[in-house]
């Protein structure tokens, strides 16, 4: 699977900028190979974040700026779920590392009354853990409407709960509070996915269940397809893929997928 970015920018003073555009290099996701420009070229250096991310740090020049990053990687198709459901995890059992992702953060206000309500009327009467994840999962997709250009930067899982309107972000956030107000951990995850009916960056959501992290994607009829994953953490904030401290304007993003007929699956 290939996938590729191209950002434009347009630089009115030397702005310091953060990217998360290199993918993650983890179990079921092999790189072949990945590239980094910056157009005009300028230093820039890379560090890891708290998530385990690959982070990129330099400073645009005044003028036209092009970001461009390429990856080719061997995934295996989105995780089944296996045919005896993995478990729902109590809380006093979960590994100490997704203790923080069942926590409320900036994007999804999973404490407020209104979502916990609303977790109830989805997943009454269904058992902890994978079938309660699905029920929200389908309850987004069939009564959220994707549509660009109504949400922004600012948006949160609250307010998408009451505007029923959004794109892969915002579903994303409401999917995680009402997760997390059920107690199961949930994070957000960005990068390439092959199914997209409009192509850009994507975001879903993964959850721990039994003793491993999930897939799910609430923009999708049904989750499925090829993902490579560039960053995840607890929401839009820990994974943003272009953050900067500066006077410039976002002129263009392209975004390409490619997958080979019979992509090679990993052992």
């Amino acid at each position: 699977m290939k996938g590729k970015s191209v950002f434009v920018y347009d630089v009115n003073t030397p702005t310091t900028i953060t990217t998360m555009l290199r993918p993650r290099r983890q179990e079921g996701q092999s790189i072949v190979r990945e590239g980094f420009t910056l157009e005009p070229s300028v230093p820039f250096s890379e560090y890891i974040d708290i998530y385990g991310n690959l982070c990129q740090r330099s400073i645009m020049p005044v003028g036209q700026v092009t970001i461009t990053t390429e990856v080719e990687a061997q995934v295996v198709p989105t995780k089944a779920i296996p045919e005896q459901e993995p478990a729902f995890v109590p809380v006093g059992d979960l590994p100490d590392d997704t203790m923080h992702f069942i926590l409320p953060s900036r994007y999804c206000q999973s404490d407020l009354h209104d979502v916990h309500q609303l977790a109830l009327q989805i997943t009454q009467n269904l058992s902890p853990g994978y079938q309660q994840v699905e029920a929200i999962r389908t309850w987004i997709h069939q009564n959220i409407k994707y549509q660009y250009g109504f949400s922004d930067s600012s948006t949160t899982a609250f307010d998408v709960l009451h505007s029923r309107i959004g794109v892969c972000r915002d579903f994303t956030h409401l999917a995680i509070a009402l997760c997390r107000n059920l107690c199961i951990p949930a994070r957000m995850t960005v990068g390439y996915l092959d199914e997209l009916k409009e192509m850009d960056l994507h975001a879903w959501f993964e959850v721990y269940l039994g003793e491993d992290w999930y897939t799910f994607d609430a923009v999708q009829e049904k989750t499925s397809g090829y993902r490579i994953e560039i960053a995840h953490g607890r929401d839009a904030a820990d994974v943003a893929m272009v953050t900067q401290y500066g006077n410039s304007v976002l002129r263009s993003l392209n975004v390409s997928v490619e997958v080979e007929e019979e992509p090679q699956a990993i052992v």
